[in-house]
């Protein structure tokens, strides 16, 4: 795994990142609620616009971005974010002829109503192979929530684009499509197009899972591996300071999760459900935390760093978005 450049630094709480068709890139600022475009070479920052309604407090606020299956003709961005009541999606159209600052729509919400609370509040968003829209949510704390089919915390979700229950999903009439999660920030498909997602523990293990449609995660029932029967245990576990871990991607045959409080990258080599191999770390304490990894095609991924989030100690150039090139 080689450190191929940064693409840009002096990014304040960065959280989702979304690749456009050009090769740049859209970054969103948890805490500013802002939405800033980075050229893909030269590294350069614009800010297109904010998301109003975004209240950022503890670890939420504006998080997670995604852009819509039909981007090239309908030109929707889709964001995760935290307001006053809740969590909750929206997307926006983005409209590169508008002045700098004022490119972002009007917020359209597809879904309210997600638990919000200053910890636990999920917020990765992505589309999966089907079109459809996922997220990863948190339980706020409140633990009870991840085992309560009726909220929606502490779960992960499957939309469509509009934010109603998608065909297929374990109850027609509702967007839950696996649940006994406590803190869900890692989504990716890889090859075969399995659901991978990364889970934060609480003092023991945190989590690797393979998801499955209507499967029990535990969480608070187990956390780790408890091979008890009618949870799911995970693929891989870690304790939390070595990874607290957020982001996926999916390269190079790899699962690749981003470490907040371990400060590492881990690679998890895949063998159908299954790890290959050991996880191996690569860039121990180099870069500080790490939120979000995210797939450039072929064998190259982009990584977020995040030391201005509040938890970090901030130097010279934070936060950044490096390139890296895997194997």
């Amino acid at each position: 795994m080689t450190v191929v450049s940064t693409l840009t630094e002096g990014l304040k709480s960065p959280w989702g990142l979304a690749a456009l068709p050009d090769g740049d890139l859209l970054v969103a600022s948890r805490d500013e609620g802002t939405v800033t475009r980075i050229d893909g070479e030269s590294g350069e920052k614009t800010v297109i616009g904010s998301v109003p309604g975004v209240a950022p407090a503890g670890e939420g606020g504006l998080m997670g971005l995604a852009l819509s299956p039909s981007y090239a003709s309908d030109h929707l961005v889709y964001a995760y974010f935290t307001t006053e009541s809740d969590n909750r999606i929206a997307r926006m159209l983005y409209d590169e002829k508008k002045p700098a600052g004022q490119q972002l729509g009007a917020p359209d919400t597809v879904l309210r109503g997600i638990p919000k609370g200053t910890i636990h509040n999920g917020g990765r968003i992505a589309f999966g192979p089907d079109k459809m829209l996922y997220a990863g949510t948190g339980e706020t704390g409140d633990t009870g929530l991840a085992q309560d089919k009726d909220s929606l915390g502490g779960k992960i979700l499957r939309m469509t684009p509009d934010g109603q229950p998608a065909h297929g999903n374990p109850s027609a009439d509702s967007v839950v499509y696996s649940y006994g999660h406590r803190n869900v920030q890692g989504l990716a498909w890889d090859s075969e197009k399995r659901l991978w997602a990364a889970e934060f523990g609480q003092n023991t293990w945190d989590e690797l899972n393979l998801i499955e449609p209507g499967k029990n995660y535990g969480w608070p029932e187990v956390e780790g591996k408890g091979g008890r029967s009618g949870f799911v245990d995970p693929v891989a576990q870690w304790r939390p300071a070595d990874a607290s871990p957020s982001g996926l991607a999916v390269a190079e045959g790899s699962v690749w999760m981003a470490g907040l409080r371990g400060e590492r990258l881990w690679r998890i080599p895949l063998a159908g459900a299954e790890p290959s191999a050991d996880p191996q770390a690569f860039l121990e304490e180099r870069y500080g935390r790490l939120r979000t990894v995210l797939a450039a095609g072929g064998n190259n991924v982009w990584l977020v760093t995040s030391e201005t989030d509040g938890r970090g100690t901030p130097g010279a150039g934070d936060d950044r978005i490096l390139q890296l090139e895997v194997k």
